[in-house]
């Protein structure tokens, strides 16, 4: 039976997040239990010598279990950044060309240095993925009354033209196969000792998060931001470095993941509002918990084999966001 506080909004938010956090941990659990291996816990937890069990867990499952949870988190709170900074709804990294600058910087990596080490690579791709992003914002600026639907598509054909100018410069040295390690999100290869990049990545989005009054401010436009005492330049340029390096982290350990940053924020938005301050978190638990059932998808289809999570997530994604799209269209109506 629920106690009277459970009806008060401050019950039902508690409640809800109870709720939230105990199905995000379910999914862990399930994520660390799938594979090819028989995990058993009965095992883990007896006395047996036999520690086969807890290496698999603690060297395989464990690390890509956190490196799902962590790469969709970054990646959901990279899109509800830039969709507010953006001022528009249906932009994202992976639709505005900050996935494809970052994946350019790796190829110039593998290309021209490919010994540096794995932060060196990081900076690189994160730097071709602030001036993809500086760029896409830039030519934004200079379209005049610019409509809900101008935004993502000239995202879209920017992304494109530095995907297939990667696409020749790898064709051209013969490094098509590895360009397309970095064009899908696959964890299949993590482990211990390849992940944890990705926490460098959960340190920028705490920033972001502390500073999440001010992209909400500045969400409202220059003016607005100007008017408050706000250096909405700066601020831009801050928000512009935090999805540059979130994108090129996750990149580097695992490649593209699709949609997140797309349709996590939508949905949130749809159930708490505007409010970065108040959204943010959620957005952050819910890009954990797609990710995480994407990826499980990909790993039962066609047990014991796999499909990467960047294509599950592309179907799961895009039959989403044409979801939304018509849900959108019919409210219009």
């Amino acid at each position: 039976m629920l106690s009277p506080g459970n009806h008060t909004p401050a019950g039902r938010t508690a409640l809800a997040w109870t709720g939230a956090l105990v199905a995000l941990f379910a999914l862990a659990l399930w994520s660390l239990s799938v594979g090819v291996s028989d995990v058993s816990w009965n095992t883990l937890w007896s006395n047996s010598e036999d520690d086969m069990v807890a290496q698999v867990l603690m060297y395989a499952r464990v690390p890509r279990t956190l490196a799902l949870i962590l790469a969709g988190s970054a990646m959901a709170v990279a899109g509800l950044l830039m969709q507010m900074l953006a001022r528009n709804h249906f932009v994202e990294p992976s639709t505005m060309g900050t996935v494809e600058s970052a994946t350019l910087g790796m190829l110039l990596c593998m290309l021209l240095a490919p010994d540096l080490p794995v932060l060196a690579k990081m900076g690189v791709s994160a730097t071709t993925a602030l001036s993809g992003t500086a760029l896409f914002m830039a030519i934004l600026s200079r379209i005049p009354l610019r409509s809900a639907w101008i935004v993502p598509l000239v995202g879209l054909i920017l992304a494109g033209v530095i995907e297939s100018a990667t696409t020749f410069f790898a064709y051209q040295h013969d490094m098509i196969q590895s360009l397309r390690a970095f064009s899908n999100g696959d964890f299949s290869a993590i482990v211990e000792g390849r992940y944890e990049m990705l926490w460098l990545s959960l340190g920028v989005t705490a920033l972001a998060v502390l500073a999440a009054d001010r992209f909400t401010v500045a969400g409202l436009g220059e003016s607005f931001a100007t008017n408050l005492g706000l250096n909405y330049r700066v601020l831009v340029l801050q928000g512009l470095i935090v999805v540059s390096v979130v994108t090129a982290c996750i990149v580097v350990t695992a490649g593209a993941i699709p949609f997140v940053g797309l349709i996590v924020p939508n949905v949130v938005r749809l159930l708490v509002g505007d409010n970065v301050r108040r959204s943010v978190w959620w957005v952050a638990l819910m890009g954990a918990a797609l990710t995480l059932v994407c990826d499980l998808l990909g790993r039962l289809i066609i047990a014991p084999y796999e499909i990467p999570v960047g294509t599950v997530m592309g179907v799961v994604g895009s039959a989403l966001f044409l979801m939304m799209l018509l849900r959108r269209r019919v409210k219009r109506g």
